[in-house]
This record gives structure tokens, sequence and C-alpha cells, in this order.
């Protein structure tokens, strides 16, 4: 038996502590865990937190991936830590110490020879990331956004065959019933309550996305409505008033229009939720990973476009203007620790749909092909694959490209700081009402 095998039988403390030491590490940071959770429960922000420790665990199974698949290439792994900044506790199973750090603000895994610049003992030299063949390499760094993929293709499934999801193209529920300040809506005087459930708007089948502007085109004009109300089908008859000559109660006189529009005053509607079968679930849970790839693809490119970055910046430096749910934003931490919060009141639907964002967004913009992105990684493994040539094996010199991984870092903390700072001032509204 190799030494190397007798200590991966055994939990070592880090280097540089005692057994004693380890010990009470360990206890700091079980006494943390439940203190956290004991404080979750009192404030009664239990799913949030739940929803927090979700995005932590997705964290290090993106990191889990890189560990697996350099492990089985035979790369020399020597940290796998969640979090950043001091060691809260640590231990060492073999060659790899594992450990959790005192900013959980996400992870890492520390493989050797991940460029020419790092100095490596000569004997783990064949053992260095950068000694292994292309496909290894490439490997082992498309598979922290790969297990994003997996994870969000596993969300949609649960989403589509468990949860379900609401079907718009079906009839709506009426869910809130608006009032003027002089006196009933037209929804009120024609004798709507919630819960009505509408088939028909003029005896044509309508979305929900129609009906509004249906509506707004109608002033004075009766609109029929086809209404379930208690297993009982009827008609119900609403004359739109001109919302450019009333005041909706709770809203403000100068958000009315200047131009005529039709107003009924039914409104928040809710929608029949469907589920799929199993066959039916996988099939859709990969249409619909396809298309939030491109629109996540759609919304990176708006973000980082001229008229995105204006957009952007005057977010930062004019105070008074107004947020619109269209703008570019990145979310900081506390911002998304607010949204977990949101998500959780809201329910799992939209727990699995914030998750499912979540997981699409990291994996797409982590494979941008700039380090110190995992992107940047295969690009560079890429270029040394098209230099290489039979028996020799060209080795990119990482030095040059330093300038811009110091830029894209730079943005990268700018985009941190600016986010946090539009979370705490400007916060987004909530996505989920």
């Amino acid at each position: 038996m190799t030494q190397a095998q007798t200590a991966s039988e055994h939990h070592d403390p880090a280097p540089g502590q005692r057994p004693g030491e380890q010990r009470a590490a360990l206890a700091r940071l079980g006494l943390i865990v439940v203190g956290g959770i004991a404080a979750a429960y009192l404030t009664g922000v239990t799913s949030t937190v739940l929803v927090v420790v979700a995005i932590i665990v997705m964290i290090m199974l993106h990191e889990l991936g890189h560990f697996l698949t350099a492990k089985w290439a035979g790369m020399k792994v020597t940290e796998y830590f969640l979090g950043f900044g001091p060691r809260l506790w640590s231990v060492r199973k073999g060659e790899t110490e594992y450990g959790v750090k005192a900013i959980p603000a996400g992870g890492y895994v520390k493989i050797i020879g991940m460029s020419n610049l790092e100095k490596v003992d000569p004997a783990d030299e064949d053992r260095a990331y950068r000694q292994k063949p292309y496909w290894r390499r490439l490997s082992v760094a498309v598979a922290g956004s790969t297990v994003h993929f997996i994870l969000a293709f596993l969300l949609l499934v649960v989403l589509f065959g468990v949860v379900g999801v609401p079907n718009y193209d079906r009839e709506f529920t009426v869910g809130q019933i608006s009032r003027l300040e002089t006196g009933p809506s037209p929804a009120e005087e024609a004798g709507f309550e919630l819960g009505d459930t509408i088939f028909a708007v003029d005896g044509r089948r309508m979305t929900w996305d129609e009906v509004p502007t249906y509506i707004r085109a109608r002033p004075g004009k009766p609109v029929v409505f086809d209404v379930e109300r208690g297993g009982r089908r009827l008609q119900l008859t609403a004359v739109p008033v001109d919302l450019s000559k009333v005041v909706v109660k709770g809203s403000e006189a100068s958000a009315r229009p200047t131009v005529p529009r039709g107003f009924v005053g039914i409104g928040n509607p809710t929608f029949p939720i469907e589920r799929a079968g199993p066959i039916e679930a996988l099939g859709r849970s990969a249409t619909g990973l396809g298309r939030a790839t491109v629109e996540t693809v759609k919304a990176l490119g708006t973000i980082f476009s001229p008229n995105g970055a204006t957009s952007y910046s005057r977010q930062l430096v004019d105070g008074n203007a107004k947020t619109d749910e269209n703008d570019p934003r990145f979310l900081s931490p506390v911002g998304f620790v607010r949204v977990a919060s949101q998500a959780a009141d809201t329910g799992w639907r939209e727990v699995l749909t914030l998750l499912l964002s979540i997981n699409v967004f990291v994996g797409i913009f982590n494979m941008i092909p700039l380090l110190p992105l995992d992107g940047g990684h295969v690009a560079i493994a890429t270029y040394e694959r098209i230099r290489s040539r039979k028996g020799r094996m060209y080795h990119a010199d990482v030095a040059k490209a330093m300038p811009i991984y110091y830029v894209v870092f730079l943005v990268i903390v700018f985009l941190g700081v600016s986010s946090l700072y539009l979370d705490i001032v400007r916060p987004i509204a909530n996505p989920f009402e």
C-alpha cells in the first residue's frame, strides 16, 4: 500500500492546524450553522434561507464538476472550498484539502498547473492541468457550466411534470376588481366577483394578453364576458369607462393616459395549472432549456450593448430616473437574497423558476471566452491544440493575456460593487407580482 493510499483513508487536519485546533474550528462552524438555522426560524425566513442554501449547493455542484473531471483526468487537486477569505474549517483527505471559508459568495477548486505561469513541483508536473491532452483540459473547463445546464434541465422536469405550469392560452380567473375614486368600476357594475373564470369576450376566445388591448380600444362600448361562477355559466356586460377621464382608486391622477382608453377594472388573473406526463415533461424541458438559453444570450447581449451600458450608467448616476423592469441589471448577493425571499413567499413554482434562471445565466456567462472565466480556459486550451504539432505540445504564454485578465476582473468587480449599490438604494420591483 502506497503512502498516498494510506493518507486517503484518514481525515487529517489542514496544514498548520493541530488536531485540537481542527476540532475547535469544526465546533465553531457547527455553532455558526446552528445559530443561522435558529435565527432563520425565529425571524420567519426559513424558506428564504432554504433558497439561498439551494443556490450555495448549486455553486458547490459547479465546483464538484471541475473536481471530478480533474480527478478522472489524473490531475492533482489540492483544494475544494466553499467561500472565500479566512478559513472557518478545513480537513485534508489524501492530497486535497476540503473546507469552508468565511464569505459564502462562491467556491473554488484548485488544480495545479492551470497555466505556464504557475510553478509546480517537478514530481507533480505530469499531473498538472497544462500537461494533459486537449480533451481532458476541455472536459475540466466546461464541467462547471455543464453541471448548471443539467441542473436547469432537471428543474424544468420538476416544474413541468410535478409542480405544473400555468396555461396562458386558456381561460383565466379574475384575481382583482378595481374601484374608481368616484364610485364603482364597470366591472363592479356588471356584477363581477373575485374568482370568476372568463372563457370568452364578445363571443371570442381570448388569452389574457389580448383582453386588455381589446378593452382599451372600446371606451363607452358594451363588452360581453362569458363567465363561469360556482359551476354555472353566465354572461356579464360591462361598459368600459374612458380612463383618461377617471381615476382608479389607489392610483395617481398623474398616471392617467392623455388619450381615450377603455377600462373595466378586472386584473391580476390566475390561470389553470397543467402537469405534463413523464415523457412530455422531458421533451418540454429540452425545448424550455433551449428557449431559456437563447433568451439569456440575448439578455447578455443587451446588457453589454451600447444602449445597455448607457441605461446601466443612467441607473447609477441619475437618482431620479425611474426604474424600468426592462432595464439591464445584475443582482448582487443582497439582491439575490431579496428576490429569493420574494420567490419563497410566492410559491414553489417561482422558486424553481428563479433557480432555473440562475443556472442558465451562470452556465452561459461562465463560458465567455475570457480569463478568469472558465470560457477563457476553453479558449486557451483550444488555441494550444491548434498550435500543437504531433509529438510537441504547445503552451500559450498566459502572461501576454494578463492585461485582458485584469480588465475582465475589474469589470466583474465593478459589476459586483455597482449592483450591490443599486440593490441597496434602488431595489428592483418584485418580479413575481
